[in-house]
């Protein structure tokens, strides 16, 4: 193993013990610092980010599958510094600054350290702060995957589509629109009212407040329908994007409820209007294309708040509210 320093023996860590409570369930505990596989590095966390996904397990959404056992520390998305190495990890060192998008199964990224494998673990820029990587993983490559679906190019040579972004201030929304902009789209895009000038601000052409009669009806200033739907919210409805769509419009969805994922399986062989439904499966080399746009400035994170690892509750709340305007941090 190589190590920089003394490693700790003990380091904090949020953790919770059952199903459901919220924020009032997250305990601090100190426990031992991480064993290494062979193909692991420990990360000393600078920051973490909290999802949604992350409040849905806890909430037991995705039971008996996760958490696999209790008591389980939450968290996927980190950010930090390499602290020691397996022997068999080739590409990264000691002193590295990384980002890394934990295995979902295991998580462990609201703590002072967490062992990751070299896998789904990448150098950042010396330019992207540990708060800007840390919101990435989770967020902006479900963003990335369901741009890529609809067959966006982000080199230039990609045609113009007139798309729709639902949710777009939150964190997958935010990503979305500046990367359909990076990719040539015409973008309209649907938010509260409050966030109507951050949306603009990103570079939607056009922003809807849900709450409006005309953005409940999905319905832009030109009249025009939508070529796709990107559904970035739990509460979005087939029947309501169905006519919104052009004769042969396309939803991608990243967050399905059971009527979107209905809706999926008996358009599947449509060819016109039909739903189709996003799982993340992109990797490291996606979430690279992603922190070089960081490094260029054409991909910014859009910041709901930072939070001390003390306060970490705080950002659990924060989260599980489902009103955050963009990512929500924990810094160490």
């Amino acid at each position: 193993m190589d190590t920089a320093g003394i490693k700790p023996s003990a380091m904090r860590a949020v953790q919770y013990s059952g199903y459901g409570g919220g924020a009032a369930a997250l305990k601090y505990v100190e426990i031992p610092v991480p064993s290494l596989k062979k193909d692991e590095v420990l990360i000393k966390v600078e920051a973490a980010s909290i999802n949604p996904a992350d409040c849905r397990i806890q909430k037991g959404l995705l039971r008996p599958f996760l958490p696999f056992k209790f008591p389980f520390i939450p968290v996927t998305d980190v950010a930090g510094e390499i602290a020691e190495v397996g022997t068999e990890v080739r590409k990264l060192k000691v002193g590295d600054k990384v980002v890394s998008k934990l295995k979902f199964w295991k998580a462990g990224g609201l703590a002072e350290y967490v062992a990751a494998s070299e896998s789904v673990t990448v150098i950042r820029p010396a330019c992207v702060s540990a708060a800007e990587a840390a919101g990435l993983p989770m967020a902006g490559l479900t963003a990335l995957q369901a741009l890529k679906a609809i067959g966006t190019k982000f080199d230039g040579t990609g045609s113009a589509s007139n798309i729709l972004i639902t949710a777009a201030s939150g964190g997958i929304g935010s990503y979305a629109v500046q990367l359909a902009k990076i990719g040539n789209h015409n973008v309209t895009a649907t938010c509260g009212a409050r966030n109507l000038e951050l949306v603009e601000s990103i570079g939607a052409d056009e922003v809807l407040d849900y709450k409006t009669p005309e953005g409940a009806a999905l319905k832009n200033s030109s009249g025009k329908k939508y070529d796709y739907i990107v559904n970035t919210t739990d509460g979005g409805k087939w029947s309501a994007f169905k006519p919104s769509l052009s004769s042969n419009g396309r939803v991608v969805d990243v967050s399905p409820n059971f009527g979107n994922f209905v809706a999926s399986i008996l358009t599947l062989f449509s060819k016109k209007k039909k739903l189709s439904t996003v799982n993340l499966s992109l990797g490291m080399e996606d979430l690279s294309f992603l922190l070089e746009l960081v490094k260029e400035g054409k991909l910014k994170m859009v910041l709901d708040s930072r939070h001390p690892f003390e306060k970490a509750a705080d950002a659990w709340e924060k989260s599980l509210s489902g009103h955050a305007t963009g990512k929500v941090i924990v810094e160490m």
